[in-house]
């Protein structure tokens, strides 16, 4: 439990030094991006300056005509001025959007892979039980502080399986199907027995409960993944 306990501990430090460190290399990376992409981008009063220089050099345009395409084209420098200060907002406002998506994807990410970790450590290490009770008169087992009504053929089925842990063994189909019918293994089907252990399963309802607590053992049979010292049956 301890040595658990130290594994999780490690790997949620790892977790948030990832998300720290990745935090901060995607708002640099981004605010650097933004400093050159600004400092790169042409000067909002470049073309009222072009517009003002060519005041300055043709004094010599007096006619009405030249006086008002001057005017258009000093018109058009504030229009392009203001659609640039425009722009510049817009890609401000983009890159901060982008850094808040970057951000949340990488949050997200370590939070999958922080999840992963820990349901490869709890199918590797069993459900962590602190108490199963088993009451035969209420059709009912408590584990921790889950409560599960099950059929009378479910009960006797983890009963057997509870008092075999308690004992170190591990019980294959057919000797699990001779202890609850009174009959002799050799005499038993194999399937018949794992016939019971999944309507066990199914009695138990939650996916992940059943699969862990009830554990099938390659070429052995079954066995409740338990500490054999939590378990009671009244």
């Amino acid at each position: 439990m301890l040595l658990s306990s130290s594994s999780a501990s490690d790997s949620r430090a790892a977790a948030t030094r990832i998300t720290v460190f990745g935090t901060i290399a995607i708002v640099a990376i981004l605010a650097i991006t933004a400093i050159l992409l600004f400092i790169n981008l042409p000067d909002a009063n470049a073309f009222n300056a072009r517009v003002e220089r060519l005041f300055v050099e043709n004094d010599d345009l007096t006619s009405g005509a030249e006086i008002k395409l001057l005017e258009i084209l000093a018109g058009s420098g504030t229009a392009f001025s203001e659609t640039l200060a425009s722009y510049r907002v817009v890609i401000f406002v983009l890159l901060v959007f982008a850094t808040a998506m970057l951000v949340a994807s990488l949050v997200l990410l370590v939070a999958i892979v922080a999840l992963n970790r820990r349901m490869g450590e709890i199918e590797r290490q069993g459900i962590q039980v602190s108490s199963l009770l088993i009451s035969r008169e209420d059709n009912a087992v408590y584990l921790n502080d889950m409560e599960f009504k099950l059929t009378e053929a479910a009960m006797e089925t983890l009963a057997v399986l509870a008092e075999a842990r308690m004992d170190d063994e591990v019980l294959t189909g057919a000797e699990l199907e001779g202890v609850i019918s009174g009959r002799d293994a050799s005499e038993c089907d194999e399937a018949a027995g794992a016939t019971r252990i999944k309507r066990l399963r199914d009695a138990l309802g939650n996916q992940m409960v059943a699969e862990l607590l009830v554990k099938t053992i390659a070429r052995r049979g079954y066995r409740l993944s338990i500490e054999k010292d939590v378990i009671r049956m009244v």
